[in-house]
């Protein structure tokens, strides 16, 4: 993809110097476009889209939320619905042990030949798909284990936007209940597993706030990372209609830290898995010590939300006892604890009131680890 120069004004492109075609004997391969909702996947996805890449019909309707579409194919948003519904497990789910629950049925084989023939399915004339929608990241290894069944190699696009916009946006536009201490603690539980599970893969990050600034570089490295025929020799036809649909004025959430009312050690949880996912949106940066850090901090989680959950135990009963809709409580810490399932009922205040105690737990695991921040 030839990128446009510092004089092309927006909306035009720099033609290729000679026309270019997709090989057509190219091997099947399929975009995977991961990470939280609301951090920039839609843009990305939308970007593949208007390059050339295909998106499974029908995609979701788009609405005042998101107004240039979610580039999300309805089945796909269903599918994974469903698998949800069946574990239990939200979209925003801060708990840990949701990785394993949500797992359960993709380990079903009549699920795993679903994904696989549907999936066989959209490369009957496309050998380039692109796969969004933000329950997406609970089934990355069904969805792996589709696209090598289907004869095709999958790769991985994670969107990277600051935690705190991403929970403004959230809180803004889908009139989110769970308060900001949810909100983050479910952004650094998303991202720390999606990372986890994209290592090893073919993959690349990419910072939402670049990808507006100028979609051009960013693409370059994505279509270069990812082998992606039809971003590599995109025409100046197709740049045009990216160059059109980019909209960097809806970037409408703009937050910092002292925006939002987050626990100090959940706050320096998030920071620290922001500053380590980001070195990751640089070239070359794939290293052991950065996968290290980001171990490290996946384990500090996990330790600061097993010790969280303890401490309110005590409300999660009363809050059964007033007659909130709740599952059987067992002990904290327990394969069926029900904490994500009542927390937004305890009250935003006494969410922010972590005690100390919980906070030197965390400070004791980031210090033993070495990833104190």
């Amino acid at each position: 993809m030839r990128v446009p120069s510092a004089s092309t004004p927006a909306g035009s492109a720099v033609p290729l110097p000679e026309a270019a075609a997709v090989p057509q004997d190219r091997a099947r391969t399929v975009v995977f476009v991961a990470g939280s909702g609301r951090s920039g996947t839609s843009t990305l996805a939308g970007i593949l889209r208007e390059l050339g890449l295909y998106i499974p019909q029908p995609e979701v309707v788009p609405d005042a939320t998101n107004p240039r579409g979610f580039a999300e194919p309805q089945w796909l948003v269903d599918f994974h619905t469903e698998l949800l519904r069946r574990t239990n497990v939200q979209v925003s789910d801060a708990r840990p042990r949701a990785w394993f629950e949500a797992g359960r049925p993709t380990a079903r084989e009549g699920v795993r030949q679903r994904a696989t023939d549907w999936l066989s399915e959209q490369f009957a004339e496309h050998d380039e798909v692109v796969l969004k929608d933000p329950r997406l990241a609970w089934f990355l290894g069904l969805w792996r284990v589709a696209a090598i069944r289907a004869g095709a190699t999958p790769c991985f696009a994670t969107m990277l936007r600051p935690p705190t916009e991403v929970v403004g946006s959230k809180q803004k536009y889908y009139n989110n209940r769970m308060g900001d201490a949810h909100g983050t603690a479910a952004w650094v539980n998303m991202m720390l597993h999606t990372e986890r599970s994209t290592r090893g893969s073919k993959r690349v990050f990419v910072r939402y706030d670049e990808l507006l600034d100028d979609w051009t570089t960013s693409l370059v490295r994505t279509g270069d990372e990812l082998d992606l025929a039809r971003v590599k020799v995109a025409s100046a036809d197709r740049m045009r209609k990216v160059h059109n649909f980019i909209d960097p004025s809806l970037h409408r959430v703009r937050l910092t830290w002292d925006d939002v009312q987050v626990p100090a050690p959940l706050r320096d949880l998030a920071a620290a898995t922001w500053d380590q996912l980001n070195l990751l949106a640089d070239p070359d940066v794939e290293s052991a010590p950065v996968h290290a850090e980001l171990d490290t901090l996946r384990e500090a989680y996990s330790a600061y939300y097993e010790e969280a959950e303890a401490v309110v135990y005590s409300s999660l009963l009363a809050a059964r006892r007033s007659g909130q809709p709740a599952a059987q409580p067992t002990p904290p810490g327990s394969s069926s604890s029900i904490v994500a399932r009542l927390v937004d009922r305890i009250p935003h205040d006494q969410r922010a009131k972590i005690p100390p105690s919980v906070r030197r737990g965390v400070r004791r695991v980031l210090s033993h680890r070495g990833g104190q921040p």
